[in-house]
Order: structure tokens, then C-alpha cells, then sequence
């Protein structure tokens, strides 16, 4: 495609300023040796030819075959790029889902965990690189994709997850251990959870803190998310007839210094999420911390093109010649 050549040697494109030094050489040339004879009529020679009007003919091809000449010397090319890319440092990410009844709290929309898995899916499309994890806590907690490539399995897995699942309550440290269980074998260079809560640890039989040491010890960082708005929110209080719940407004808790604590030991950071904005934006920050480190090679492969050019200036030429000996034998 035109849009693919290049030249190796644009350098001779100045060459073409010989054209029009050329083209005035030949039309003082012609001057000089046009003689002129007066006479009344031509009416006795009883002949007239086109032929020595077309004899600029033959400087035209001579023209365009210098012109191809130099279009040659210029070396046009196609440039063929193709690249491969090699992750130099992997990122392992486990993100860790509250599902407990107060994520079904409809301060962000249409509640929190919906408003959730949307972004947590952006997340997860924005890292080709990574292998991605998820687990799933309540009361308990349970790992619902171990960390793996394939994000079409990681996507479907987020999807499913809802409210049910698991035994009510907000088990902080089971969450925490469940993540680091699936971390701990784990040979990339990087491996971080992201965690995210909207209360105040209240079940589980294994406590933040200890949850947070065994982070440390396999060298896990933690980015911790307190999910709610500050104020009241609207929240399931109780279950009415036909098992639906029945919402009322709550204050939201959320246990910010355990939070806070658990990020920094780690190594993470802790952030509060107040609304679907902020929540995106906050993804998009971790996004952008944990950059994978992604190393390309660009191989090039160069076709020449000149010698088409030299085939056309070799048959202007030889036109030209034979013009010059048969058409306009007796003109030139």
C-alpha cells in the first residue's frame, strides 16, 4: 500500500530540480535551431505533416525515464513491522468481594454490590496481563475462581456472585486468609489483594490482624476499600412476607482503622468509596499503582521497490529509440 513506502535515500529527490533546467535547456535548444523562410503560400507543396509537431514526443519520454531514474536511486520500499511483546513482571490479583446483606444497600446504584461488580469487571479487562483471582466472604468466605489467565472464566465468576451464598455477617479476616491462601504459592513478582468491606468484622474465626501477618509473611500487599456513604443508607433490615427484604435507613460503619491498618503493613493503601464515582475512580488508581511491566520487540523486514522504476525509465528509453529511428526518422 502507498502508505507503507518509504525511501532509503530521499536525499536524490533533489536531483528532480534538473527537470526544469532541463526542460529550458531543450525549449533554447529548439530556438537556436528552428530557421525560418518567408514565402507567400504553401499552397504548391501540396503536403502537410503532423509528424514534426509530435517530435517533443521523444524529449518526454527521455523526461519521464530520468524521472524514473531518479525515483530508483531513491530506493523506495515497504516496511513490514511485527511485534512481540513479553511480560517482563507478572502481577498475581486476588480481589476479595464482601456479599454480605448490608452490600445490598442501595447508597451506590443500584446497590452496592452491583455497583461493585461493575467496576471490578473494567478492572479485570484492563489487566490482559495478570492472572486474577476471586474470593467470596460473608460470614465466611470461600474462593470462588483461583488466580488464573483466562479473564472470560474470571468475568462469568464475578457475575454469579450475589447475596446467599454464604452464612450473613462480615468475617474481615476470613476474607483476608482465604485471599492470602490463594496467593501464597504464587512465583509472580508482584502479588496483591484488593479487599473490599462495608462494615465492621464481626464473625470468622480468624482475627484481621492475624489474616494481615500472614500477608506479610508471603509478601502480599493489601489495598483495602471501604465501600458506603457517609451518613445513613438506605439497608435490609429485615425479611418481609414473600422472603424479600424490607429496607430501612441505617448508619453506615465501617471499621476504617482496621482498614487503614491492614493496607499499611502490607504495603497497600486504603481508600473509602462514597458513591459509584469515586468507587470507579479508585479502580482506576489501583489500576495505574500495579502497572505490568510488558517488554515489545519490533522486528522490521524491507522490500525493495526500485527496480520496477528502472524497468519503466529502460522501456521510455527504448521507445524513445525506436521512435527516433522510425517515426520521426527525417524530423530529428
Amino acid at each position: 500500500m502507498l502508505e507503507n513506502i518509504s525511501f532509503a535515500n530521499p536525499d536524490f529527490f533533489w536531483l528532480f530540480l534538473l527537470l526544469p533546467v532541463a526542460i529550458l535547456w531543450y525549449i533554447f535548444k529548439q530556438k537556436e535551431q528552428n530557421a525560418s523562410l518567408r514565402i507567400a503560400t504553401i499552397n504548391a507543396f501540396g503536403y502537410s505533416s503532423f509528424l514534426p509537431k509530435l517530435k517533443h514526443v521523444l524529449f518526454l519520454l527521455r523526461l519521464l525515464a530520468l524521472a524514473a531514474i531518479i525515483v530508483a536511486m531513491a530506493r523506495p520500499q515497504t516496511e513490514d513491522i511485527s511485534t512481540r511483546t513479553k511480560t517482563t513482571k507478572g502481577i498475581d490479583i486476588v480481589i476479595a468481594i464482601d456479599v454480605s446483606s448490608s452490600m445490598l444497600a442501595k447508597d451506590l446504584k443500584p446497590n452496592r454490590l452491583a455497583a461493585l461488580k461493575k467496576v471490578a469487571a473494567s478492572f479485570i479487562k484492563k489487566r490482559p496481563n495478570d492472572r486474577i483471582g476471586l474470593v467470596a466472604y460473608a460470614g465466611e468466605s470461600f474462593t470462588k475462581t483461583p488466580i488464573t489467565t483466562d479473564k472470560s472464566i474470571v468475568l462469568g465468576a464475578l457475575r454469579e456472585i450475589t447475596y446467599g451464598q454464604l452464612e450473613d455477617g462480615t468475617a474481615i479476616g476470613m476474607g483476608l486468609a482465604t485471599s492470602v491462601n490463594r496467593l501464597k504459592e504464587s512465583k509472580a513478582k508482584s502479588k496483591i489483594i484488593i479487599l473490599l468491606t462495608d462494615g465492621v468484622n464481626n464473625s470468622g474465626f480468624i482475627e484481621p490482624q492475624t489474616a494481615a501477618d500472614l500477608a506479610i509473611e508471603f509478601d502480599i500487599k493489601t489495598y483495602t476499600i471501604g465501600l458506603g456513604t457517609n451518613g445513613n443508607a438506605l439497608t435490609p433490615i429485615a425479611y418481609n412476607a414473600d422472603k424479600s427484604f424490607r429496607y430501612g435507613m441505617r448508619q453506615v460503619e465501617i471499621d476504617e482503622e482496621l482498614l487503614q491498618d491492614i493496607a499499611q503493613v502490607t504495603g497497600g493503601k486504603y481508600f473509602r468509596a462514597t458513591d459509584n464515582e469515586t468507587l470507579e475512580e479508585i479502580y482506576d488508581e489501583i489500576n495505574k499503582l500495579e502497572k505490568t511491566e510488558i517488554e515489545e520487540f519490533k522486528y522490521y523486514r524491507y522490500e525493495e521497490k526500485f527496480r520496477p522504476w528502472i524497468l519503466i525509465a529502460g522501456a521510455l528509453l527504448l521507445l524513445e529509440w525506436i521512435l527516433r529511428n522510425t517515426v520521426f526518422r527525417s524530423f530529428v
